[in-house]
């Protein structure tokens, strides 16, 4: 099935209906599609790492160049507080 942009936002309880019976759903931009809403697994969930290489080879995301990495956060006591009075004024 295919839904416009429009059509998906008025007819959302339909499409989760459709979902629901393991029908796939299209949502489209000016007829462009942009979307695919698809039936949640429950017995076989995807895991994180298959989704994101499916995700590559299709298109929709891309590639990190190199690792990922997080600095560690830093508790500065008072933040919060600085925060909050900086907003306010």
């Amino acid at each position: 099935m295919n839904y416009s942009i429009y059509q998906a936002k008025a007819r959302l309880s339909e499409i989760i209906r459709l979902v629901k019976s393991r029908r796939r759903v299209i949502i489209s931009d000016r007829g462009v599609p942009v979307a695919e809403v698809i039936p949640y697994d429950r017995d076989n969930p995807e895991k994180l790492s298959a989704r994101i290489e499916r995700l590559v080879k299709s298109g929709s995301v891309l590639p990190r160049k190199e690792p990922f990495h997080a600095e560690p956060l830093v508790h500065r006591p008072g933040a919060a507080d600085r925060f909050l009075h900086h907003d306010r004024e």
